[in-house]
Protein backbone atom coordinates (compact mmCIF):
# COMPACT_ATOMS: atom_id res chain seq x y z
CA UNK A 1 0.00 0.00 0.00
CA UNK A 2 2.61 2.07 0.12
CA UNK A 3 4.16 4.63 2.78
CA UNK A 4 2.63 8.03 3.18
CA UNK A 5 2.59 10.65 5.98
CA UNK A 6 -0.25 13.05 6.57
CA UNK A 7 0.03 16.42 8.43
CA UNK A 8 -0.37 16.70 11.76
CA UNK A 9 -3.57 17.64 12.81
CA UNK A 10 -2.26 20.78 15.08
CA UNK A 11 -1.07 22.14 11.81
CA UNK A 12 -4.17 20.84 9.53
CA UNK A 13 -6.13 22.99 12.41
CA UNK A 14 -3.97 26.07 11.95
CA UNK A 15 -3.75 26.25 8.55
CA UNK A 16 -7.62 26.21 8.02
CA UNK A 17 -8.36 28.78 11.40
CA UNK A 18 -5.89 31.47 8.91
CA UNK A 19 -7.75 30.50 5.94
CA UNK A 20 -10.82 31.61 7.81
CA UNK A 21 -9.40 34.34 8.90
CA UNK A 22 -7.89 35.54 5.71
CA UNK A 23 -4.38 35.77 7.11
CA UNK A 24 -1.64 36.04 4.75
CA UNK A 25 1.48 34.91 4.76
CA UNK A 26 4.23 38.18 5.41
CA UNK A 27 6.74 36.39 3.36
CA UNK A 28 5.22 36.24 0.17
CA UNK A 29 6.62 37.98 -2.85
CA UNK A 30 4.13 40.45 -3.44
CA UNK A 31 3.09 40.93 -7.28
CA UNK A 32 3.28 45.11 -6.93
CA UNK A 33 6.64 44.29 -5.79
CA UNK A 34 7.74 43.81 -9.42
CA UNK A 35 11.00 44.71 -11.04
CA UNK A 36 11.23 44.26 -14.58
CA UNK A 37 14.49 46.46 -16.62
CA UNK A 38 11.49 47.95 -18.77
CA UNK A 39 8.77 49.23 -16.09
CA UNK A 40 7.43 51.14 -18.47
CA UNK A 41 6.21 48.32 -20.26
CA UNK A 42 3.95 45.08 -18.81
CA UNK A 43 1.97 46.88 -16.46
CA UNK A 44 -0.07 44.34 -14.49
CA UNK A 45 -3.08 44.40 -15.08
CA UNK A 46 -6.52 42.80 -12.83
CA UNK A 47 -6.98 39.95 -15.35
CA UNK A 48 -3.38 39.38 -16.03
CA UNK A 49 -1.10 40.17 -13.10
CA UNK A 50 2.33 40.28 -13.00
CA UNK A 51 4.00 36.56 -13.08
CA UNK A 52 1.01 35.51 -15.15
CA UNK A 53 2.40 37.61 -17.84
CA UNK A 54 5.85 36.31 -17.21
CA UNK A 55 4.58 32.81 -17.26
CA UNK A 56 2.83 33.28 -20.80
CA UNK A 57 5.82 35.23 -22.35
CA UNK A 58 7.92 31.85 -21.54
CA UNK A 59 5.20 29.27 -22.76
CA UNK A 60 5.13 31.35 -26.33
CA UNK A 61 8.56 31.39 -26.39
CA UNK A 62 9.65 29.37 -29.51
CA UNK A 63 12.35 27.59 -27.66
CA UNK A 64 9.19 26.21 -25.57
CA UNK A 65 7.90 23.78 -27.93
CA UNK A 66 11.66 22.11 -27.67
CA UNK A 67 11.23 21.13 -24.33
CA UNK A 68 9.07 18.22 -25.65
CA UNK A 69 12.18 16.43 -27.72
CA UNK A 70 15.37 17.38 -25.24
CA UNK A 71 16.42 14.51 -22.99
CA UNK A 72 15.39 14.37 -19.21
CA UNK A 73 18.02 11.66 -18.06
CA UNK A 74 17.48 8.83 -20.88
CA UNK A 75 18.65 9.89 -24.52
CA UNK A 76 18.07 7.53 -27.88
CA UNK A 77 14.96 5.68 -26.63
CA UNK A 78 12.18 6.33 -29.14
CA UNK A 79 9.73 5.94 -26.29
CA UNK A 80 7.18 8.31 -26.21
CA UNK A 81 6.36 6.53 -21.75
CA UNK A 82 9.95 8.34 -20.61
CA UNK A 83 9.73 11.82 -19.05
CA UNK A 84 11.27 14.60 -21.74
CA UNK A 85 12.15 17.96 -20.14
CA UNK A 86 8.47 19.15 -21.25
CA UNK A 87 6.87 16.79 -18.91
CA UNK A 88 9.70 17.18 -16.14
CA UNK A 89 9.15 21.22 -16.25
CA UNK A 90 5.32 20.77 -15.73
CA UNK A 91 6.16 17.81 -12.93
CA UNK A 92 8.28 20.15 -10.87
CA UNK A 93 5.57 22.86 -11.48
CA UNK A 94 2.83 21.38 -10.23
CA UNK A 95 4.91 20.00 -7.48
CA UNK A 96 6.00 23.25 -6.17
CA UNK A 97 2.38 24.85 -6.39
CA UNK A 98 1.05 22.14 -4.20
CA UNK A 99 3.72 23.23 -1.39
CA UNK A 100 3.12 27.04 -2.25
CA UNK A 101 -0.27 27.00 -2.11
CA UNK A 102 -0.34 25.27 1.29
CA UNK A 103 2.59 27.77 2.53
CA UNK A 104 0.67 30.59 1.07
CA UNK A 105 2.84 31.64 -1.53
CA UNK A 106 2.55 33.41 -4.87
CA UNK A 107 1.43 30.45 -7.11
CA UNK A 108 1.70 32.62 -10.17
CA UNK A 109 5.66 33.41 -9.35
CA UNK A 110 6.35 29.83 -8.61
CA UNK A 111 4.61 28.25 -11.81
CA UNK A 112 6.87 30.78 -14.06
CA UNK A 113 10.15 30.20 -12.34
CA UNK A 114 9.35 26.35 -12.66
CA UNK A 115 8.09 26.36 -16.26
CA UNK A 116 11.28 28.53 -17.58
CA UNK A 117 13.87 26.89 -15.36
CA UNK A 118 15.52 24.32 -18.33
CA UNK A 119 14.23 26.36 -20.86
CA UNK A 120 18.27 27.06 -21.75
CA UNK A 121 18.87 23.15 -21.44
CA UNK A 122 21.15 21.38 -24.03
CA UNK A 123 20.10 17.93 -26.05
CA UNK A 124 21.21 15.08 -24.39
CA UNK A 125 20.39 16.39 -20.62
CA UNK A 126 23.65 16.83 -18.62
CA UNK A 127 25.52 15.10 -21.15
CA UNK A 128 25.21 16.93 -23.68
CA UNK A 129 25.75 20.02 -20.85
CA UNK A 130 28.80 18.80 -20.02
CA UNK A 131 30.19 18.55 -23.57
CA UNK A 132 28.94 22.27 -24.81
CA UNK A 133 31.14 23.48 -21.62
CA UNK A 134 33.95 22.17 -22.39
CA UNK A 135 33.71 23.39 -25.94
CA UNK A 136 32.75 26.39 -25.27
CA UNK A 137 35.28 27.23 -21.95
CA UNK A 138 38.12 25.88 -24.44
CA UNK A 139 37.45 28.42 -26.80
CA UNK A 140 36.51 31.46 -24.36
CA UNK A 141 37.48 30.78 -21.02
CA UNK A 142 33.79 31.05 -20.28
CA UNK A 143 31.55 28.11 -19.06
CA UNK A 144 28.14 27.30 -20.29
CA UNK A 145 25.70 26.07 -17.21
CA UNK A 146 22.10 25.25 -18.05
CA UNK A 147 20.66 27.80 -15.67
CA UNK A 148 22.47 30.33 -16.83
CA UNK A 149 21.84 30.06 -20.50
CA UNK A 150 17.98 29.43 -19.68
CA UNK A 151 17.76 33.38 -18.22
CA UNK A 152 20.16 34.28 -21.05
CA UNK A 153 17.68 32.98 -23.32
CA UNK A 154 14.75 35.13 -21.67
CA UNK A 155 16.52 38.11 -20.83
CA UNK A 156 19.13 38.29 -24.43
CA UNK A 157 18.01 35.90 -26.72
CA UNK A 158 14.18 36.82 -26.35
CA UNK A 159 14.71 40.18 -24.37
CA UNK A 160 10.29 39.87 -23.28
CA UNK A 161 11.19 42.14 -20.31
CA UNK A 162 10.96 39.32 -17.57
CA UNK A 163 11.08 40.00 -13.66
CA UNK A 164 14.26 39.85 -11.92
CA UNK A 165 12.08 37.82 -9.69
CA UNK A 166 11.28 34.73 -12.36
CA UNK A 167 15.02 35.29 -13.98
CA UNK A 168 16.76 35.11 -10.57
CA UNK A 169 14.78 32.13 -9.12
CA UNK A 170 15.63 30.23 -12.60
CA UNK A 171 19.30 30.94 -12.01
CA UNK A 172 19.21 30.01 -8.38
CA UNK A 173 17.79 26.42 -8.91
CA UNK A 174 20.42 23.99 -8.83
CA UNK A 175 18.80 21.03 -9.11
CA UNK A 176 22.25 18.88 -8.24
CA UNK A 177 22.49 20.34 -4.77
CA UNK A 178 19.88 19.41 -1.93
CA UNK A 179 19.60 21.63 1.12
CA UNK A 180 18.05 20.85 5.08
CA UNK A 181 17.16 24.36 5.07
CA UNK A 182 16.20 26.65 2.15
CA UNK A 183 16.66 30.58 3.19
CA UNK A 184 16.16 33.59 0.60
CA UNK A 185 18.21 36.63 0.26
CA UNK A 186 16.26 39.27 -0.90
CA UNK A 187 17.63 42.00 -3.89
CA UNK A 188 16.36 44.20 -5.71
CA UNK A 189 18.94 45.56 -8.21
CA UNK A 190 19.26 43.92 -12.33
CA UNK A 191 23.12 45.10 -11.66
CA UNK A 192 23.45 42.64 -8.71
CA UNK A 193 21.46 39.94 -11.06
CA UNK A 194 24.18 40.49 -14.17
CA UNK A 195 26.79 40.90 -11.46
CA UNK A 196 25.71 37.04 -10.61
CA UNK A 197 25.17 35.86 -14.11
CA UNK A 198 29.09 37.11 -14.81
CA UNK A 199 30.08 35.14 -12.03
CA UNK A 200 29.04 31.98 -13.46
CA UNK A 201 30.28 32.60 -16.92
CA UNK A 202 33.76 33.27 -15.46
CA UNK A 203 34.11 30.34 -12.29
CA UNK A 204 31.53 27.22 -12.58
CA UNK A 205 31.40 27.10 -8.66
CA UNK A 206 29.82 30.38 -8.87
CA UNK A 207 26.31 28.33 -9.38
CA UNK A 208 26.78 26.32 -6.41
CA UNK A 209 26.72 29.78 -4.33
CA UNK A 210 23.53 31.38 -5.79
CA UNK A 211 20.96 31.41 -3.16
CA UNK A 212 17.16 32.32 -4.16
CA UNK A 213 15.98 36.04 -3.72
CA UNK A 214 12.13 34.49 -2.90
CA UNK A 215 10.73 31.55 -0.94
CA UNK A 216 9.00 30.89 -3.93
CA UNK A 217 12.19 30.01 -5.98
CA UNK A 218 13.47 27.75 -2.61
CA UNK A 219 10.00 26.21 -3.20
CA UNK A 220 10.61 25.56 -7.19
CA UNK A 221 14.50 24.61 -6.12
CA UNK A 222 13.49 22.02 -4.05
CA UNK A 223 10.56 20.79 -5.86
CA UNK A 224 13.10 20.18 -8.82
CA UNK A 225 14.94 17.13 -7.35
CA UNK A 226 11.81 16.02 -5.46
CA UNK A 227 9.76 16.00 -9.08
CA UNK A 228 13.11 13.90 -10.17
CA UNK A 229 13.80 11.42 -7.96
CA UNK A 230 11.55 9.22 -8.02
CA UNK A 231 10.18 9.60 -12.03
CA UNK A 232 14.11 8.99 -13.32
CA UNK A 233 13.46 5.68 -11.06
CA UNK A 234 10.35 4.86 -12.79
CA UNK A 235 11.93 5.81 -16.25
CA UNK A 236 14.75 3.01 -15.74
CA UNK A 237 12.54 0.10 -14.56
CA UNK A 238 10.57 0.85 -17.54
CA UNK A 239 13.31 0.72 -19.92
CA UNK A 240 15.09 -2.28 -18.29
CA UNK A 241 17.87 -0.99 -16.66
CA UNK A 242 16.83 -1.88 -13.50
CA UNK A 243 14.48 -5.07 -12.76
CA UNK A 244 12.54 -3.11 -10.29
CA UNK A 245 12.63 -0.96 -7.40
CA UNK A 246 14.62 -3.10 -5.05
CA UNK A 247 17.78 -1.49 -5.67
CA UNK A 248 16.60 1.34 -3.68
CA UNK A 249 16.62 1.96 0.20
CA UNK A 250 13.12 1.99 1.61
CA UNK A 251 13.28 5.06 4.20
CA UNK A 252 10.61 7.48 6.29
CA UNK A 253 10.19 9.10 3.01
CA UNK A 254 9.71 5.92 0.65
CA UNK A 255 11.64 4.83 -2.54
CA UNK A 256 8.49 5.12 -4.97
CA UNK A 257 7.87 8.32 -7.31
CA UNK A 258 4.25 8.86 -5.28
CA UNK A 259 5.96 7.97 -2.13
CA UNK A 260 8.73 10.40 -2.49
CA UNK A 261 6.23 13.47 -4.05
CA UNK A 262 3.32 13.23 -1.52
CA UNK A 263 6.03 12.30 2.06
CA UNK A 264 8.41 15.10 1.08
CA UNK A 265 5.59 17.64 0.17
CA UNK A 266 4.15 16.77 3.64
CA UNK A 267 7.29 17.09 5.99
CA UNK A 268 8.08 20.23 3.65
CA UNK A 269 5.12 21.76 4.47
CA UNK A 270 5.22 20.70 8.39
CA UNK A 271 8.14 22.24 8.96
CA UNK A 272 8.33 25.39 7.01
CA UNK A 273 4.88 27.00 7.23
CA UNK A 274 4.63 30.31 8.78
CA UNK A 275 8.38 30.32 8.66
CA UNK A 276 10.93 32.94 6.09
CA UNK A 277 12.51 30.11 5.31
CA UNK A 278 11.85 26.79 4.03
CA UNK A 279 13.22 22.96 5.60
CA UNK A 280 12.76 19.61 6.30
CA UNK A 281 13.46 17.54 9.01
CA UNK A 282 17.17 16.00 9.44
CA UNK A 283 16.01 12.81 9.13
CA UNK A 284 14.18 13.67 5.95
CA UNK A 285 17.05 15.69 5.07
CA UNK A 286 19.41 12.46 5.52
CA UNK A 287 16.69 10.21 3.31
CA UNK A 288 16.44 13.02 0.40
CA UNK A 289 20.53 12.95 0.34
CA UNK A 290 20.87 9.09 0.34
CA UNK A 291 18.08 8.99 -2.53
CA UNK A 292 19.66 11.44 -4.72
CA UNK A 293 23.12 10.09 -4.36
CA UNK A 294 21.57 6.00 -4.77
CA UNK A 295 20.28 7.78 -8.06
CA UNK A 296 24.06 8.69 -9.07
CA UNK A 297 25.09 5.38 -8.36
CA UNK A 298 22.01 2.97 -10.04
CA UNK A 299 20.82 4.97 -12.89
CA UNK A 300 22.68 8.03 -13.56
CA UNK A 301 26.25 6.74 -13.32
CA UNK A 302 25.80 3.22 -15.17
CA UNK A 303 24.02 5.13 -18.52
CA UNK A 304 24.35 1.88 -21.55
CA UNK A 305 24.40 4.90 -23.46
CA UNK A 306 27.78 5.92 -22.38
CA UNK A 307 30.00 4.21 -25.28
CA UNK A 308 27.94 5.62 -27.76
CA UNK A 309 28.20 9.10 -26.24
CA UNK A 310 31.50 9.22 -26.41
CA UNK A 311 32.54 7.66 -29.65
CA UNK A 312 29.51 9.36 -31.40
CA UNK A 313 27.58 12.05 -29.90
CA UNK A 314 30.63 13.91 -28.45
CA UNK A 315 32.97 13.92 -31.81
CA UNK A 316 29.94 15.10 -33.17
CA UNK A 317 29.44 17.92 -31.37
CA UNK A 318 33.06 18.51 -31.59
CA UNK A 319 32.44 18.66 -35.42
CA UNK A 320 29.23 21.03 -35.51
CA UNK A 321 30.71 23.45 -32.80
CA UNK A 322 33.85 23.86 -35.78
CA UNK A 323 31.33 24.44 -38.33
CA UNK A 324 29.08 26.76 -36.85
CA UNK A 325 31.60 29.00 -35.39
CA UNK A 326 33.65 29.15 -39.12
CA UNK A 327 30.51 29.96 -40.70
CA UNK A 328 29.98 32.49 -37.99
CA UNK A 329 33.69 33.89 -38.43
CA UNK A 330 33.17 33.71 -42.24
CA UNK A 331 30.00 35.76 -42.00
CA UNK A 332 28.48 33.41 -44.44
CA UNK A 333 24.97 34.84 -44.36
CA UNK A 334 24.16 31.65 -46.67
CA UNK A 335 24.86 29.11 -43.47
CA UNK A 336 22.88 27.29 -41.72
CA UNK A 337 23.53 29.29 -38.33
CA UNK A 338 22.67 32.42 -39.83
CA UNK A 339 19.31 31.06 -41.38
CA UNK A 340 18.31 28.87 -39.23
CA UNK A 341 19.23 30.59 -35.92
CA UNK A 342 20.21 34.53 -36.50
CA UNK A 343 17.39 34.95 -38.74
CA UNK A 344 14.92 32.90 -36.64
CA UNK A 345 15.40 34.94 -34.01
CA UNK A 346 15.35 38.08 -36.03
CA UNK A 347 11.91 36.79 -37.16
CA UNK A 348 10.18 36.52 -33.86
CA UNK A 349 11.73 39.20 -31.98
CA UNK A 350 11.22 42.10 -34.70
CA UNK A 351 7.97 43.21 -33.29
CA UNK A 352 9.65 43.89 -29.45
CA UNK A 353 13.19 44.19 -29.76
CA UNK A 354 14.28 46.64 -32.68
CA UNK A 355 16.98 47.67 -31.22
CA UNK A 356 18.87 44.68 -30.44
CA UNK A 357 21.55 43.70 -31.99
CA UNK A 358 21.79 39.88 -31.37
CA UNK A 359 24.07 39.46 -34.60
CA UNK A 360 26.82 41.40 -33.31
CA UNK A 361 27.14 39.36 -30.01
CA UNK A 362 30.57 37.27 -29.70
CA UNK A 363 30.49 34.14 -32.85
CA UNK A 364 31.41 31.13 -29.62
CA UNK A 365 28.32 32.54 -27.63
CA UNK A 366 26.19 32.51 -30.61
CA UNK A 367 27.06 29.22 -31.59
CA UNK A 368 26.75 27.81 -28.42
CA UNK A 369 23.20 29.88 -28.12
CA UNK A 370 22.41 27.56 -31.24
CA UNK A 371 23.63 24.71 -30.27
CA UNK A 372 22.30 24.95 -26.58
CA UNK A 373 18.46 25.51 -28.17
CA UNK A 374 18.25 22.34 -30.13
CA UNK A 375 16.61 19.24 -29.83
CA UNK A 376 18.08 15.55 -29.56
CA UNK A 377 16.66 15.01 -32.87
CA UNK A 378 17.17 18.61 -34.60
CA UNK A 379 21.20 17.87 -33.57
CA UNK A 380 21.56 14.49 -35.33
CA UNK A 381 19.64 16.36 -38.34
CA UNK A 382 21.63 19.15 -38.51
CA UNK A 383 25.02 16.88 -38.33
CA UNK A 384 23.95 14.88 -41.58
CA UNK A 385 23.04 17.79 -43.41
CA UNK A 386 26.18 19.57 -42.01
CA UNK A 387 27.87 16.45 -42.81
CA UNK A 388 26.32 14.00 -45.35
CA UNK A 389 29.17 11.68 -45.39
CA UNK A 390 30.04 12.12 -41.95
CA UNK A 391 31.54 9.37 -39.77
CA UNK A 392 29.24 9.26 -37.34
CA UNK A 393 26.06 7.63 -36.92
CA UNK A 394 23.81 7.39 -34.18
CA UNK A 395 21.27 4.53 -33.32
CA UNK A 396 17.77 4.83 -31.59
CA UNK A 397 16.56 1.95 -29.21
CA UNK A 398 13.01 1.40 -30.09
CA UNK A 399 9.62 0.42 -28.89
CA UNK A 400 10.69 -3.25 -28.94
CA UNK A 401 14.33 -3.67 -28.31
Amino acid sequence: MGNYQQLSEELQERIKKDRKAHRMNPYAFQDEDVLRRNMDHDRASLWRPAFVRDCEKIMNIPYYNRYGDKTQVFSLYRNDDITRRLTHVQLVSRTARNIGQMLGLNLDLIETISLGHDIGHTPFGHAGERKLDDLYFGRTGRHFSHNIHSARVLDTIFPVNISLQTLDGIICHNGEMEQEKYEPFSYRDFAEFDRKMEACYLDKAACKKLVPATLEACVMRVSDIIAYLGKDRQDAIKLGLLPDDSAFTDHEMGKSNAEIIHNMTVNIIECSYGKPYLKMDPQYYAAFSKAKKENYQRIYEHDRNTKVFDEQIFPMFEAVYEKLLQDMTAHDRQSVIYRHHIEYIKSYTRYYSSKNDYEGQEANAIVVDYMASMTDDYFIDLYEYLFPKGKYKVQYRGYFE
